[in-house]
């Protein structure tokens, strides 16, 4: 079976960056610069040269300041804003741009610096529902996924922080990007109604693990992907000093 071809991206960038401190409160995560233009809009960039026609960015925490990005190119951004984006997490975003997908997609989060390979990867699979993983990253603050194992092709059974808590088949550390059939959508709008009804933010990643048990959701890992995400100032000053360097190295290879 070929790839199907994929257009749509969905951009989570609502969260409120807490954890960064002031630069949190002046900045949405998706608009630090480490390069020369903000991290999303170099998100954006991979997105378009994998062939991505359509960016669909869930704004909340500063949402004035990520209106620039459609500014910039409104034939392929478009915004969305999520009016719970205080208290219903990152799942609350995801069901809000779930009203607007007629399509596979990718999803991603905001504040991501990653190698081209992540998406051309995603985007050159087969239709299905698959979730990015990558080898041991040691960036502090991981997600873990468990899948089946490989006898079981490596389909998601759950993910956390704590290790721990998870079975022997640990594949790989969540990278944020996801690629995900438009036939999921109802599976994934019923759990995010369900988590939204007890009340209190939920993550999308419960999204995931719920449609899991209901679609085959398949992992796919890239043991040496340089990438991180940018959540405390320790992490900018890592992706600065040495995820944004290698990047730009292995790019040039």
């Amino acid at each position: 079976m070929r790839a199907s071809k994929i257009e749509l991206a969905v951009v989570l960038a609502a969260g409120q960056g807490i954890r960064l401190g002031a630069l949190g409160e002046e900045i949405p995560k998706g608009m630090i610069r480490v390069g020369e233009q903000p991290i999303l809009e170099e998100s954006i960039g991979r997105l378009r040269r994998a062939g991505i026609r359509r960016v669909l960015v869930v704004t909340g925490h500063l949402a004035g300041q990520l209106a620039v990005l459609a500014q910039r190119a409104p034939a392929v951004v478009e915004l969305a804003h999520n009016e719970r984006y205080e208290k219903g997490g990152s799942l609350s975003s995801l069901a809000c741009a779930l009203e607007r997908v007629r399509e596979d997609f990718l999803l991603l989060e905001s504040d991501l610096v990653y190698e081209q390979r992540a998406i051309d990867v995603l985007t050159a699979q087969e239709p299905g529902n698959s979730v990015l993983v990558s080898g041991e990253t040691h960036a502090g603050d991981e997600v873990w996924v468990e899948t089946t194992g490989a006898a079981g092709g490596h389909r998601l059974v759950a993910m956390s922080k704590q290790r721990d808590r998870l079975g022997p088949h640990v594949l790989g550390e969540l990278t944020g990007i996801t690629r995900l059939r438009a036939a999921a959508v109802p599976a994934l709008q019923a759990c995010a109604q369900a988590l939204a009804a007890r009340g209190g933010p939920a993550d999308y990643e419960d999204a995931l693990v719920a449609l899991a048990r209901v679609a085959p959701v398949q992992v796919h890992r890239i043991a040496d992907l340089v990438w991180a995400e940018i959540d405390t100032p320790g992490m900018l000053e890592r992706v600065r000093r040495e995820v944004y360097p290698a990047i730009a190295r292995a790019e040039r290879r």
